[in-house]
């Protein structure tokens, strides 16, 4: 251990040297001579302050401390802070003097070891004084001041007190400042400096659990993951594929920060403008630090084109105690611009949409990237295994002996898009086995002869609300027909999530599997497996045919469905139906669309599933080879 350069570091005399050099002179003003203390002012703020007489120096709250005369720098004290942990322990100098009389201060920085603790107890009463603020003590203030209360309570006469005391990032100042600061709670009495904790040092079990708690390894720590790169980079492909490869492997949770769901749930109202997007950055940043305080796992895949932005993520995730891990999907931008499938590029060439990044908006490359990724031509298993290898050289997560075993070849990350994640494919039942996608939707199944089953995928938005209500509705309506398979997934599917409590609650008496349930994302091998998709509104059905357009003639709204159904001649039901269904079907038209009643009240979820339930009524018999009436 070394001491701070705030703090006053002991002389090389003796082990304890008494640092006697009689008090100094209590700063009370900014910007005196010689001051270390300075108080820099925006030059409007400093002109409405010399008009008003001084400033008013104001904590988080927005609670006045203390006022600062302009000009001058004058301290006039108005009161202290009201909150905070250990608040009792933050006393003036006066207050100190006064509760716990004349004492040798000790500077405490650090947790102190058994033998600091030994050559204390020869120093008679003591005041700890525990020196904490931004950038000082490489513990965090609590624990600091925790494992300086277990120390005082092995000393015959130890009181503690608290003093925040912010670093400067210049030794002199630091220095100067912490022994001016230390001999002014001193008053006359002496000030002990103690020196390093030695490689032989030990500490008590209960401050060395207290600093283990509070400066976790790699693995333990919080951390975000921050993906940025061009759009159709690939940048939420790779995301979406390392989340799939942590959850399997099993030892951390994670918070996923979708940009679509922070757009509706943070940042609603905000445009896309220059500003309005880098306040969704920040925003992004904020809720993933505070993530990251708690030691979980964030992962974010926003485009963040500004370095300055990026490093203020950075900065708030530093002071939160986690660790910002950085990845730049470096595809470059004519890769992107092949890529776009939905033309966007096309569009911002032709000056359709404003402020785009990469055309008409820069991307500034960050050149503090913990790894760099091109994913031009690779897989999603390749381009992520650069990401993988990264964050075990880190130390953060060894994902290299948990691969994943597929069948056929891997997708490459431009097939994979934007949406789809590499999840399991959809089950028949909740913890079924995965279905095989060795065969592409055979007719009949090679062990029996039998017809096989018609697998049915519904789709909403987060497969939390629609799609796992239109799933566990269908499979209650056929009531155990084997010629009927569904599943269910969200374009944007959050991971492992329960089902939505107001859709639960209106599910029909003796549905069952919602207590099961848990949320999964689209993916391709899920979309191989489905004989047929039915889609909640149009626009999921539009999202789907903008990644692989081969599958137009599966991929169905189930208002459309339900109304092609009708517009058919004949009583035709399961592949013969969709066989026609193909020749012959309406539009998906937004005015068949099932609304989202997400959080939107009790209500709006009894809306929808009834809405949901007529529908699936006439989908399920029309599907069901067996023809029943439901």
């Amino acid at each position: 251990m070394s001491y701070p350069q705030h703090c006053p570091s002991p002389r090389e005399l003796d082990d304890l040297e008494l640092l006697t050099t009689g008090a100094l002179t209590p700063i009370v003003a900014f910007n005196e001579p010689g001051s270390p203390v300075t108080l820099t002012l925006p030059a409007d703020v400093e002109a409405a302050a010399e008009a008003a007489g001084g400033v008013e120096l104001v904590d988080p709250e927005g609670l006045p401390l203390a006022r600062v005369s302009v000009p001058g720098g004058a301290v006039e004290p108005l009161t202290h802070a009201q909150y905070g942990p250990f608040r009792r322990y933050y006393l003036s100098p006066a207050q100190a003097r006064e509760q716990h009389g004349a004492r040798t201060v000790v500077p405490v920085v650090d947790a102190i070891s058994e033998q600091q603790i030994q050559r204390i107890a020869d120093a008679g009463p003591v005041l700890l004084l525990v020196l904490v603020g931004t950038g000082t003590p490489d513990l965090t203030a609590t624990a600091l001041i925790r494992a300086t209360l277990v120390a005082a309570a092995q000393l015959d006469d130890a009181a503690v007190v608290a003093v925040p005391l912010a670093g400067r990032a210049d030794a002199e100042i630091d220095h100067a400042l912490g022994a001016q600061v230390a001999r002014t709670y001193a008053g006359d009495a002496d000030v002990l400096a103690l020196p390093d904790v030695g490689d032989d040092d030990t500490y008590d079990d209960d401050i060395a659990a207290i600093v283990a708690a509070d400066q976790p390894g790699p693995k333990e720590q919080g951390l975000v993951l921050f993906f940025t790169g061009l759009s159709g980079s690939g940048k939420s492909t790779l995301a979406q594929a390392l989340m799939d490869r942590i959850l399997e492997e099993g030892t951390r949770t994670i918070t996923s920060l979708d940009g679509d769901v922070v757009r509706r749930n943070l940042s609603a109202g905000l445009t896309f403008s220059k500003a309005d997007r880098e306040t969704n950055i920040r925003r992004i940043g904020w809720v993933a630090a505070e993530i990251s305080r708690h030691r979980g796992l964030a992962v974010v895949s926003p485009i963040a084109p500004f370095d300055e932005t990026r490093q203020q993520v950075r900065a708030m995730v530093d002071e939160a105690g986690g660790a910002f891990f950085l990845v730049h999907v470096a595809t470059p931008l004519e890769e992107c611009e092949r890529r776009d499938r939905k033309g966007l590029y096309a569009k911002a060439r032709r000056g359709e949409i404003p402020e785009f990044t990469g055309i008409s908006s820069p991307y500034e490359e960050p050149h503090d990237a913990d790894v760099r990724v091109d994913t031009t031509g690779r897989t999603i298993d390749d381009a992520l295994q650069d990401v993988i290898d990264a964050l075990a050289e880190a130390g953060y997560i060894d994902l290299r002996t948990s691969a994943p075993q597929s069948e056929g070849p891997a997708p490459s990350v431009e097939q994979r898009g934007a949406h789809a994640g590499r999840g399991p494919s959809p089950l028949v039942e909740q913890g079924a086995a995965p279905a095989t996608t060795a065969r592409r939707n055979p007719v009949t199944t090679e062990e029996t002869g039998t017809e096989a089953p018609l697998k049915v995928l519904f789709v909403c938005t987060a497969n939390i609300c629609r799609s796992p209500y239109m799933e566990l509705t269908a499979r209650h309506l056929a009531a155990g027909d084997p010629t009927l398979e569904f599943a269910s997934a969200g374009t944007h599917g959050l991971a492992d999530e329960p089902m939505n409590r107001p859709m639960v609650d209106v599910l029909a008496a003796g549905t069952q599997g919602s207590d099961t349930f848990r949320s999964r994302r689209l993916t391709p091998e899920q979309l191989a497996w489905a004989d047929v998709v039915l889609t909640a509104e149009a626009s999921h059905r539009q999202f789907i045919l903008d990644d692989d357009p081969a599958l137009f003639r599966k991929v169905f709204s189930l208002g459309q469905f339900v109304e092609s159904i009708g517009a058919l001649d004949g009583d035709l039901h399961g592949r013969e139906l969709l066989a026609a269904l193909q020749q012959r079907r309406g539009p998906a038209s937004e005015e068949l669309d099932v609304a989202d009643p997400y959080r939107r009240g009790d209500a709006a979820a009894r809306t929808a599933a009834d809405h949901l339930d007529r529908l699936l009524r006439a989908a399920v018999t029309a599907l069901s080879s067996a023809r029943k009436a439901l």
